[in-house]
């Protein structure tokens, strides 16, 4: 069976909302906690998500940004993803990536104060697909 392409992936992973995010807390455990991509699905190995900057997961982000994803689709389609995570201020970029969902949780849009903005930048996917599996380094 061939492997899957990022492309392939992308297609797959478009109905899968939530992530779970795992990030180092300060005594380095492991942090997780489930975090929606907001229907901004076009995955090319960047994933998108937004919080409060004073939250737990931006802080821990901010001591070290070494991250993982992942997605759990229907039936044996799992993905998990490596990667680095940065925090994002910029409105320009939150417009890019706000979907009228998010006016449930920040009531001032992209306005709202403290909102900011996780990139996760992928450096490698693993994935599962019934007995089919890969790696992709995008």
């Amino acid at each position: 069976m061939p492997k899957l392409n990022l492309s392939d992936l992308s297609e797959r992973m478009r109905r899968i909302d939530i992530a779970m995010l795992s990030t180092h807390a300060e005594d380095g455990s492991i942090a997780s906690r489930p975090m929606s991509n907001n229907g901004d699905v076009e995955y090319d190995g960047h994933s998108y998500y937004f919080t409060w900057d004073q939250s737990h997961t931006v802080g821990e982000i901010r001591r070290n940004p070494k991250v993982s994803l992942t997605f759990q689709g229907d039936k044996a389609f799992a993905v998990a993803v490596e990667g680095m995570a940065e925090i994002i201020q910029d409105k320009e970029a939150f417009r890019a990536h706000w979907t009228p969902d998010l006016d449930r949780w920040f009531a001032q849009g992209i306005d709202t104060p403290g909102v900011v903005m996780i990139k996760v930048n992928a450096s490698r996917l693993h994935y599962w697909n019934g007995e089919e599996s890969g790696e992709i380094m995008p």
